[in-house]
């Protein structure tokens, strides 16, 4: 019974020490929520506007204005940009945005993937770390995995002029990006968009397309406009992504780590009921010997 109530007490030191971990994990991915959150909704409404103008100017050029990066071609070639952390303990954040992935491959690109013609480039370790155990017929592309660990724009910008550099030069026909998309510290949700080409801009839901052109004023003219005003935009947008995922990182780590604080509790306060049964236990028995041995005398 002693040996029993040692283990115990090991058991409740042990799950004592893991809570404070868990407790502090909590309140550093806190701290770091804040700052990642306050940098996305700052971000957020302009680099979704600029898409929606992007789009808009795109379905509505005219004359010899033209860019490569609005021109649909036939899809031979594929990357997938996939946006995880570099750290684990933050739930099924990076798994979601991994299934996330597979799913836009399997259905998207399937033809592409039987051909051998999909390649997909990993910001952040864990990505990479999903993919390399399971796929074998993926082109990988790991070099610029440690962007995430400094996601400043000039760092993230440089990625995305590479990619659409290679875009340009018809190393690859489509580029997609997976990443978490930040809705609120309980909430992030896996996230596929096509970065290139940029898509079109679709009629609202429950509207007829219009059959007229925007009636748009450029300044200076179309052409020197597209080359100026689309890799800005698109760079915004992949720093966006980035941002984003760091925004979900840090509330899926801290949700994780509040509910894991709270499981601790309840083992412990499972833990402490059983070292008090076993103790009672113990002190009953050797109660019971000694009762049993006093008598043993006065009988002799």
């Amino acid at each position: 019974m002693a040996g029993g109530l040692k283990e115990v007490r090991e058991r409740i030191k042990s799950v004592i020490n893991t809570q404070q971990i868990t407790k502090a994990m909590k309140m550093v991915s806190a701290a770091k929520l804040r700052k990642a959150q306050g940098a996305i909704v700052q971000v957020r409404p302009y680099a979704d506007r600029l898409n929606r103008m992007l789009s808009n100017i795109l379905s509505n050029l005219d004359g010899s204005a033209t860019t490569s990066f609005g021109k649909a071609r036939e899809v031979k070639s594929v990357l997938i940009v996939v946006a995880t952390s570099n750290r684990g303990l933050c739930g099924a954040f990076n798994t979601n945005i991994c299934k996330e992935a597979v799913a836009t491959i399997n259905e998207k690109y399937g033809k592409q993937r039987r051909d051998g013609q999909v390649s997909v480039l990993f910001i952040g370790k864990k990505g990479y770390d999903y993919f390399r155990r399971r796929f074998r017929d993926l082109n990988f592309v790991t070099d610029h995995i440690m962007v995430y660990d400094n996601p400043a724009y000039e760092n993230v910008s440089a990625v995305a002029r590479i990619l659409m550099d290679a875009y340009s030069s018809g190393k690859y026909d489509a580029i997609d990006v997976v990443y978490g998309r930040f809705k609120n510290a309980g909430t992030q949700i896996p996230t596929a968009e096509q970065w290139l080409p940029v898509p079109k801009m679709a009629p609202a839901a429950g509207t007829v397309a219009k059959k007229t052109k925007a009636d748009y004023i450029f300044e200076p003219d179309q052409q020197q406009l597209l080359e100026t005003l689309v890799p800005s935009i698109l760079q915004l947008a992949f720093h966006k992504t980035v941002l984003d995922t760091q925004a979900s990182e840090h509330g899926a780590r801290m949700t994780a780590m509040d509910k894991a604080t709270e499981n601790a509790e309840d083992l412990l306060k499972n833990l402490k009921i059983n070292y008090n049964k076993a103790r009672q236990e113990a002190i009953t028995t050797e109660l019971g010997e000694i009762v049993g041995g006093a008598a043993a005398l006065e009988g002799n």
